[in-house]
């Protein structure tokens, strides 16, 4: 099993929200980086315009166990920020509808491991 390591500080958001390019969901706005390491990295990101903190974390772990659930078939060498878009509500904020969306972005990357 791979080891995604997280994104913490804020200048290495910045940097792949930048120079990144940048895919859209439904549900969830991503940026991906190519980084010149053998890991990936991982970087989620909600408004605080969205809700308190309780209905924030709640978003971070489903988008946190919907990427480990691929995580293995992510090419390496990848840096990923995670958006989740202010204007949905919480109600969307269901395994399903964002697993859609990660699929569906991962694809349109062509980040994912051909088998």
């Amino acid at each position: 099993m791979k080891k995604t390591k997280m994104l913490k500080k804020n200048y290495e958001f910045r940097k792949v929200l930048s120079k990144g390019k940048y895919y859209s969901g439904k549900y969830i706005e991503t940026f991906i980086l190519g980084n010149k390491r053998n890991s990936n990295y991982l970087g989620i990101a909600i408004s605080t315009k969205v809700g308190k903190a309780v209905k924030r974390n709640k978003i971070k772990r489903l988008i946190r166990e919907n990427y480990y659930k691929y995580e293995n078939d992510i090419k390496d060498g990848q840096s990923i920020v995670i958006l989740w878009k202010k204007q949905q509500s919480i109600e969307n904020a269901t395994f399903k509808n964002i697993e859609k969306d990660i699929i569906k972005i991962l694809d349109k990357a062509k980040i994912l491991i051909e088998e």
